[in-house]
């Protein structure tokens, strides 16, 4: 069964998940941080691919992209180090990069990789609908391989249903329509439009994302779902703080 899916049969609620570059702060870091954030009971852990043309994030993560990019990561470098750690993490990953990554390194030879390194669940923002419906879908079938789609305060109702139809691990609640980075407090809109997602009642599990950076905000988000995704605020971190400060960013969150 899907790694994400066994996890949510133990655990519906106050999920946190962090996300994170892989290749920072430096090139070997990926499995360290890895390692950390298992040790300090994260439910769920993001595994960003550096991309040189992020659409969907913020400064904080454009930036970690770049660096890693200048430290000299690569998919082949980024799956070796995945490799390495497989047998010995066991919490969930959560593998998010761009379509266009997947379509330069090869759509099967990706694929394989992933599922050789012991992941099972994709997040690919630009993933159009079409696409998945004509093509992606039976190639990740295929490799036993889940999609998470995004949703945002302007995606329409209609739509949304689709994706509780097709989505197997979680729906990625998006908390604005904006990129990527820690905003602060929760708006009172951003309140409704989580409250609108809960009432809507989907079969799926909601995990929010996007702007949630502390245990204030992250106890609110699980208010309205499964879960919470914290990435820029993580990134902030650990390029301030290095690595071996994880534990003392994860506790207050978890307290």
């Amino acid at each position: 069964m899907n790694s994400v899916l066994e996890l949510f049969k133990k655990k519906e609620q106050q999920l946190l998940s962090i996300y994170f570059t892989c290749g920072y702060p430096k090139l070997d870091d990926t499995t360290k941080v890895i390692s950390a954030l298992e040790n300090n009971g994260v439910d769920f852990i993001e595994v960003g691919l550096p991309y040189s043309d992020p659409l969907a994030d913020g400064p904080t993560i454009q930036e970690s992209s770049q660096k890693a990019l200048e430290n000299g990561i690569n998919l082949d470098i980024v799956f070796d180090q995945l490799m390495t750690i497989k047998e010995t993490n066991k919490t969930p990953l959560v593998l998010m990069g761009y379509l266009n990554q997947m379509l330069k390194y090869g759509e099967d030879k990706f694929c394989k990789k992933v599922v050789e390194c012991g992941i099972d669940t994709l997040i690919l923002p630009d993933l159009p609908m079409v696409e998945f419906e004509n093509h992606y879908k039976q190639l990740f079938d295929k490799y036993g391989l889940t999609n998470v789609f995004l949703i945002t305060p302007n995606t329409e109702e209609e739509r949304i249903r689709k994706i509780d139809l097709y989505t197997e691990s979680f729906i990625y609640v998006v908390a604005s329509s904006s990129i990527t980075g820690a905003k602060g407090e929760i708006s009172s809109a951003q309140l409704a439009y989580f409250e609108r997602i809960k009432n809507m009642n989907l079969k799926s599990k909601l995990i929010i994302g996007f702007g949630i950076s502390d245990k204030e905000t992250f106890n609110t988000a699980c208010t309205y779902a499964n879960g919470a995704i914290i990435g820029s605020a993580f990134i902030k971190d650990i390029g301030k703080n290095g690595i071996a400060k994880i534990a003392e960013f994860i506790k207050p969150i978890r307290s």
